[in-house]
């Protein structure tokens, strides 16, 4: 008899993984040029200068992503916003951390951590991605971000001077 609790040994969730194994964390690291504040700066101020919108967005090319208060938002040319996540911890120029869920809503968001610190080249900034119990297809969604964070952070490297 098949047992009837799900987070039973040997239970499997939809894509035929144990329902009990965590998936682990997407981490990308990079080193970039200049100062912490710098590298800081360049990721949150200026996120809608490099953000691959037209591939990585809501509304695509011609919107603007910016961190705004305590959210991340993309706004469209029309006008129209969406919530891609919030920041619950805010520590500049050293770190942030949000809930993620661009194009989603908060109900499925997983979690994203960025910390930038000194090294002898420069900054290093390392991206954190996971959470992935909070998404709707929990390794679909995985499976998608650690896809597209390399992509997405050669567009901040180049436009940090990397």
């Amino acid at each position: 008899m098949d047992n009837l609790f799900s987070h039973a040994p040997g239970a499997q969730d939809g894509d035929g993984h144990d329902a009990g194994d965590a998936l682990e964390p997407v981490v990308n690291t990079l080193v970039m040029p200049g100062t912490v504040a710098h590298a800081f700066a360049g990721f949150t101020d200026h996120t809608h200068l490099w953000w691959p919108l037209q591939d990585h967005g809501v509304y695509g090319q011609g919107s603007y992503v910016e961190f705004e208060e305590n959210l991340i938002l993309e706004t469209a040319d029309d006008g129209r916003t969406s919530i891609w996540g919030t920041i619950d911890e805010w520590n500049p120029p050293f770190s942030f951390h949000a809930t993620w869920h661009p194009g989603s809503t908060a109900l499925w968001s997983t979690e994203l951590l960025v910390a930038f610190r000194p090294v002898e080249d420069g900054t290093e900034v390392r991206v954190f991605h996971n959470g992935w119990e909070g998404a709707e297809n929990p390794a679909a969604t995985r499976a998608h971000y650690a896809e597209a964070w390399p992509g997405i952070l050669a567009r901040y490297a180049r436009f940090m001077g990397a």
